[in-house]
């Protein structure tokens, strides 16, 4: 049985090559933006062109067409707001709500004793909801879930300014900034906090200690959780 300090939620997770997928389209829009004097629409091809590029790519690797499809009418659907607005700030104002909605729900998971890190990470091991009749887990993946809130919430603070002062450049920029590398402190922080919220006994992750449901949630709420 695997203990818990061996266990990886990095190794299971992952996430760099998904967010920094997801960092090019941005750049691309910028780049068509800036060498066809400003045209938002030349910005909006580059955009959709590298958005199906990166879904060619992704198709090829095995992802699941559904992923794929979904990436890229992320990137056409960005395209549009912009080129309905006509401002070029506003190809990120997809990604900014996104956030804002990701922040809301990762703090509304740990509310109702559903932290989605548990949802996912019981989801991926096909554990389905046995996790939460583990007190210690459920406690530990609602501890463990802050990490993310912190991640869109930081993200929401730095962009919110930047679309409201139309700052394309810096968008840009801190859209790479703040993908890969923070989606892979988020995990590795998350990881720690999971670690270090279970009990020293405890098997870990991988390894759910059923027990009642309703004592479950009742442990969880004690913690405050």
């Amino acid at each position: 049985m695997t203990d818990v300090r061996q266990e990886s939620l990095a190794s299971l997770l992952g996430g760099r090559g998904g967010a920094l997928d997801a960092s090019l389209p941005p750049l691309a829009f910028v780049a068509g933006w800036l060498l066809f004097g400003h045209s938002i629409g030349a910005g909006a091809i580059a955009a959709v062109l590298c958005g199906v590029v990166i879904g060619i790519v992704r198709f090829v690797r095995g992802e699941k067409p559904r992923a794929v499809i979904l990436s890229v009418l992320l990137v056409v659907a960005a395209a549009l707001v912009a080129l309905y607005t006509g401002r070029v700030e506003d190809f990120f104002l997809i990604q900014l709500l996104s956030n804002v909605a990701s922040a809301l729900a990762w703090a509304g998971s740990i509310a109702v004793r559903w932290p989605l890190l548990g949802v996912v990470v019981g989801t991926l091991l096909g554990q389905k909801t046995r996790w939460r009749r583990d007190p210690a887990l459920l406690r530990a993946y609602s501890v463990a879930s802050w990490a993310w809130v912190g991640q869109y919430v930081l993200r929401v603070a730095v962009f919110t300014p930047l679309w409201l002062d139309a700052q394309v450049y810096w968008l840009a920029t801190l859209r790479i900034a703040l993908s890969w590398p923070l989606q892979i402190a988020c995990i590795l922080v998350s990881g720690w906090l999971l670690k270090r919220a279970l009990p020293a006994d405890h098997p870990g992750f991988r390894h759910p200690q059923t027990t009642d449901l309703r004592k479950a949630d009742q442990a969880a709420g004690e913690t405050g959780m």
